[in-house]
Parts: C-alpha cells; sequence; structure tokens
C-alpha cells in the first residue's frame, strides 16, 4: 500500500532445505603408531576437528579421542557427526635376561607382558630347547588382548665344553707311586679317590680313572686315563752257602723274573771265589715290564 492508499500484490518464495545427513563413520580402534583414515559421508564437503584432514591418514595419539566432522551440502547447509577413535598402547613385553648356558644344556625361554608369544627361531614359549654354541639373539613378538604387537630380544649364550685331558696311559710296578694331573679346566675332580696333582699308589691291574674338570665359565667335560699296575717277579737268591777259602761258588738266581742281576761283582750263574761273611743281593726284572 502507497501513501495514496492505492495497493498491489507481489509474491516471494522461501525455500527451506534440510540439512545434510552427515555421518563421520563407525568407531575406530588401532594400536599405537598406526594410521587412521576418517572419512565423512553424505555431504560434499568436510571439515574435521583436530587438526584431521577428510581422506588423508594420521597417526592418533594414546587413548580414545573424538574427532567432529561438518559436512556442508550443495546448498551451503551444515550439519555433523562424532567418531571415537581409540589408540592402545603397545604391551611392554620383556624377552627376560640374557642367559648363559653350557654346550648340551637346554634352555627355556619364556617372555611376559602380552597375551600370546613367538619367537623367532623355531623356539616355542616356555618349551625348553637345546641351543647351539656361539650367542644368539632369540626375538619374540608379544601380542597383548587388543591384539597389539611389541617385540624384545634376548641373548643366549651357550659355552663350549672344556676339553679335559686326563693324561697319557700310566704304566707302573706294584708299590710305585702315581700322580694323575687334569688339564684344560680350572679344576678337577677325579673318581677312585684320587686327587690331582697328589700322588697315591694303585692298585695291581689296569683301573681307569676318570678325571671331571670345570672352566671359569662352569662347563664340564670328562676325560679317562688308564693306570696299569704291572705285579713284581718273585724272585729266590737261593740258600744261604758255606765255603772254605779259595773255594768258588755260583749264585743263580729264580723265580718268575727274566733276568737276575747280583750287587758285589758277582755275575749270577758265574763261579767266583768269595772271601769271609758277604751278603749277596740279587734284583730280578721282567723285561716286558721292567719290574
Amino acid at each position: 500500500t502507497d501513501l495514496n492508499g492505492c495497493s498491489n500484490t507481489d509474491a516471494v518464495d522461501v525455500t527451506v532445505n534440510a540439512l545434510p545427513s552427515v555421518g563421520a563413520g563407525a568407531d575406530e580402534e588401532v594400536c599405537d603408531g598406526e594410521t587412521v583414515t576418517l572419512n565423512g559421508s553424505g555431504a560434499v564437503s568436510y571439515s574435521w576437528t583436530g587438526g584431521v584432514t577428510d581422506g588423508v591418514s594420521f597417526t592418533p595419539t594414546v587413548g580414545a579421542t573424538t574427532y567432529t566432522v561438518t559436512g556442508t551440502d550443495a546448498n551451503g547447509c551444515e550439519n555433523s557427526d562424532d567418531v571415537i577413535v581409540t589408540a592402545n598402547a603397545l604391551p611392554a613385553i620383556d624377552a627376560g635376561a640374557d642367559l648363559s648356558a653350557c654346550e648340551g644344556d637346554d634352555v627355556t625361554l619364556s617372555a611376559s607382558g602380552g597375551d600370546t608369544y613367538v619367537w623367532d627361531g623355531g623356539i616355542t614359549d616356555g618349551v625348553a630347547f637345546t641351543p647351539s654354541v656361539g650367542t644368539t639373539t632369540y626375538t619374540v613378538i608379544g601380542t597383548d588382548v587388543n591384539g597389539c604387537e611389541n617385540t624384545d630380544d634376548v641373548d643366549v649364550t651357550v659355552n663350549a665344553l672344556p676339553a679335559i685331558e686326563a693324561g697319557a696311559e700310566v704304566e707302573v710296578c706294584d708299590g710305585e707311586t702315581v700322580i694323575l694331573n687334569g688339564s684344560g679346566g680350572d679344576s678337577y675332580v677325579w673318581d677312585g679317590g684320587v686327587t690331582d696333582g697328589v700322588e697315591f699308589t694303585p692298585t695291581l691291574g689296569t683301573t681307569t680313572y676318570t678325571v671331571t674338570g670345570t672352566d671359569l665359565n662352569g662347563c664340564t667335560n670328562t676325560d679317562a686315563v688308564d693306570v696299569i699296575v704291572n705285579e713284581l717277579p718273585t724272585v729266590d737268591a737261593g740258600a744261604d752257602m758255606t765255603a772254605c777259602e779259595g773255594e768258588e761258588l755260583t749264585l743263580s738266581g729264580s723265580g718268575t723274573a727274566d733276568t737276575y742281576t747280583w750287587d758285589g761283582g758277582v755275575s749270577d750263574g758265574v763261579p767266583f771265589a768269595p772271601t769271609g761273611t758277604t751278603t749277596y743281593t740279587v734284583t730280578g726284572e721282567i723285561t716286558a715290564t721292567g719290574c
């Protein structure tokens, strides 16, 4: 209506557009260090909180974080939605302390800090195995109830056994003493009541003595030596004799010996002229053994 009281009409259309049905996607759960890509839906363009760019991967921090996306459609209308991203911390896997063993010993590796464990090198967690000589690093992958993994290492050092030597075979005569000395280790223990480096009188016959040697790593090994004790010959110088001055006598040893040797310049089986009263001693020897 104007100042003259005259009126006319016109019309305008008002269009109210529905807000876009914006979706932020399903909640996600990852492990620390893994990347996440968030994608909005239901609009034309999207703006995220928390420094996130739609469709671009990023690494979330540990914990549960809510990200909000604002979507704008072709009409310029906006709507928003939230998504929760949970980043679980990695488990603190512990492979255990470094181990030292001797060649042939069994070793058991048991990890902690996770729910399940997978070892390299064909090792099974908690099951004994025999490692080879040298230092080997074994790695375990531990997985927790969230499916997150972490690793740890342990060194297993296997020391070679010492090369223990009991010495060369010993052959003596009955009544003689013997000293046995082990070598190749740091300390030695003998069987048969023998003490390393201490003389003893072995019994008649052949006896095998075994020594156990231990090195500085605590590893042990053994070796054996035969001690042969030969019997003494039986020797008889004969009955005492009486002769007249100038008369010759013959001394002959007998028994199990092979040869007989007299003192006082006497030869076995050879006549001689003794003087006064003299004691003559004969020594019989078994040639093969020297007893």
